[in-house]
């Protein structure tokens, strides 16, 4: 891939509506895509919306449209989301909310969901109202990923498990390219790979290394969970979260197809636990990491000095935590998804008691 350093100048995903990358530009065909699964999200520039689709291991870009708006505006309490969805789907089937992301150029957020087994993605506007987005005929890119997992379950016990589903697990826009997180079906899975964007030529990606201080040893086969990508000592990197709860530091400008990258395990979170979404953002000039977790809440974790950190290179057990130091933010006990609005402002998805879901807008804290 081509260099990101001189290019990347602030830790978040393509933004503005002055952005170069405007979809405009790319003069997309329009087509109507075959969504086998609909899972990780993430916008580019001007209402582009990517679509991880692990079923049919492939990535989905398309044109929403939805390009203006004020995203300091918004102000959301969606009180049963699930009720919410299923009005904007027309039907009363199950649903599941599997990721939520917000638009930057119009403060609009989009979920994608599984509803009567079949794959969909929703708009929950300004108002509070939920719409379902139409995939006909959109202007749109499909990357098919080459070496995905088979679809199959493979392990015994309770390690059997069906790896196709973790293809993709996370994604972002960074200058022009797509940085996708997820599984190949290579000898060592753990993956990493930028596409240009338009999707073209899809390459291999590069297999990942890291030391798992809560395992005291090197892995290479368990995917990146969530991550983020921010400047760190002038250097395009990513901060990815991994299951059990590694915080690993990656080069972009290392990660190259058919490479294995070895990571920087810049904190050790806490063993018995999954991170589930993540976004950093400025306060006090200062950079944070706010981390939602399965069974270890929200934390906010500081990135002061994160350039200077070697890495953790010893164990570290009976669930400690060691690196990067952090808080955990009570308020926000049972988000289980996030994306960032304005500077001081997110949307989150809380789960309160009977699992019953709501979608707010919180202050950053």
């Amino acid at each position: 891939m081509r260099s990101l350093t001189t290019l990347l100048t602030a830790a978040v995903v393509a933004t503005s509506a002055a952005s170069a990358f405007a979809v405009d530009i790319y003069k997309l065909p329009k087509g109507t895509p075959e969504l086998q699964s609909a899972g990780p999200l993430a916008f580019g520039p001007e209402g582009l919306l990517l679509i991880g689709d692990n079923k049919a291991a492939q990535i989905v870009a398309i044109d929403t449209g939805d390009s203006k708006g004020d995203p300091r505006a918004i102000e959301l309490d969606v009180a049963n989301l699930a009720s919410s969805v299923k009005q904007a789907l027309g039907n009363d089937e199950e649903v599941q909310i599997n990721d939520l992301t917000v638009n930057p150029a119009s403060g609009n957020v989009y979920l994608s969901v599984t509803s009567g087994g079949k794959p969909g993605i929703v708009r929950i506007q300004a108002d509070g109202s939920s719409h379902a987005v139409s995939l006909k005929d959109v202007p749109m890119s499909v990357a098919k990923l080459p070496n995905a997992p088979e679809d199959k379950v493979t392990g015994e016990g309770r390690r059997a498990r069906n790896n196709r589903g973790s293809t993709i697990t996370d994604l972002a826009f960074v200058d022009g390219q797509v940085i996708v997180s997820g599984l190949s079906s290579a000898s060592s899975p753990s993956n990493v790979r930028a596409l240009t964007f338009p999707f073209e030529a899809v390459n291999n990606g590069s297999s990942l290394e890291i030391y798992h201080a809560a395992h005291n040893k090197v892995e290479d086969y368990a995917p990146i969970r969530t991550f983020v990508p921010m400047m760190i000592d002038g250097k395009a990197s990513l901060l990815a979260g991994f299951v059990c709860t590694p915080l690993v530091r990656f080069d972009l400008n290392d990660i190259q197809a058919g490479e294995k990258v070895k990571g920087t395990t810049v904190a050790e979170l806490g063993n018995m636990n999954q991170p589930l979404d993540m976004i950093v953002y400025k306060q006090d000039s200062k950079d944070y990491l706010l981390l939602a977790n399965s069974k270890r809440g929200v934390m906010k974790i500081s990135t002061a000095d994160i350039e200077k950190n070697a890495g953790l290179t010893e164990a570290v057990t009976g669930g400690g935590t060691a690196g990067q130091p952090y808080e955990t933010i009570a308020s926000l006990d049972g988000t289980i998804q996030l994306d960032k609005l304005t500077d001081d402002r997110a949307v989150v998805i809380m789960q309160g008691d009977g699992g019953v879901l709501t979608l707010k807008t919180v202050a950053l804290p």
